[in-house]
């Protein structure tokens, strides 16, 4: 794990949050490095998502620092932390297109709302982050016109109109077919590269997840459980590892639900 320096991009020390009186995390730290891909992985209702919304200004930690790009998240005031959600691009999970927003006008939606730019200067930029997806010929449909793995990609297109310095997926790959999967694992690759993005993957898609990222962080109780390589994860013996990797109903995530015994309560 890296120190925190000058090369890390998001920095989280001893991060706490609850809500609603449950623990959710429960002392986070960890260091992602400028360009690097981390995937956040573990079971629902761990905190993946919460790790995001943390991460973007949305949620403020009960305690610890949430640092990206060397500023303080939870600190900002309103206009430091909008300044800083321009450099964070966000893929919501099932896209959250716009429904009565065109294809084009979905992907023009943050260059207009974020920048000054003149429509003929916005126009080529989304062409270009359209033809990137490989959609540049559906920019009239609308999204009720589109498939999930279509839709997906436009999201896509969209969360980086801004050329963002910080990726940020929630569960990228749920609802799509085999082929759609394969696609948006190749689009987030090639885009992170090509735009030199730091990016955050929470997803359970296993097989995707490991041709993907650099590390992969595993979320149990609250808590870092594993910081490991992908080729570290099938070859793993430990039992929340392999009950995750390999969808065992039950192990140290259990099967049932803690209730009374249940011949007792049978009985009465």
């Amino acid at each position: 794990m890296d120190d925190g320096g000058p090369t890390a991009m998001i920095d989280l020390r001893d991060v706490r949050f609850s809500y609603g009186g449950r623990t959710i995390l429960n002392g986070i730290t960890l260091t992602i490095k400028r360009g690097e891909i981390v995937a956040v992985m573990g079971g629902s209702g761990g905190g993946k998502t919460t790790l995001l919304g943390l991460i973007g200004g949305r949620l403020k930690p009960d305690a610890g620092e949430v640092i990206v790009d060397g500023q303080n998240v939870p600190r900002l005031n309103k206009a430091a932390l909008y300044a800083l959600r321009r450099r964070i691009g966000m893929l919501f999970q099932f896209g959250a297109l716009f429904t009565d927003l065109s294809v084009y006008d979905n992907v023009a939606f943050p260059l207009r709302e974020q920048t000054d730019l003149p429509d003929a200067l916005i126009d080529p930029l989304v062409l270009m982050k359209l033809e990137a997806v490989g959609l540049r010929g559906a920019k009239d449909l609308m999204p009720a016109e589109l498939s999930g793995g279509m839709a997906r990609r436009i999201a896509l297109a969209r969360a980086v109109a801004l050329d963002p310095a910080v990726m940020l997926y929630d569960e990228p790959f749920t609802g799509l077919d085999p082929i759609s999967i394969g696609i948006i694992g190749r689009l987030i690759k090639r885009l992170h590269r090509a735009l030199g993005m730091t990016s955050i993957i929470v997803t359970h898609d296993i097989n995707e997840t490991l041709r993907l990222a650099d590390r992969i962080v595993v979320l149990a109780n609250g808590r870092i459980h594993r910081d490991l390589k992908p080729e570290d994860v099938t070859s793993s013996d430990d039992p929340f590892i392999r009950q995750f990797a390999d969808g065992l109903p039950d192990g140290p995530v259990p099967f049932h639900y803690p209730a009374p015994d249940y011949a007792a309560e049978l009985i009465g």
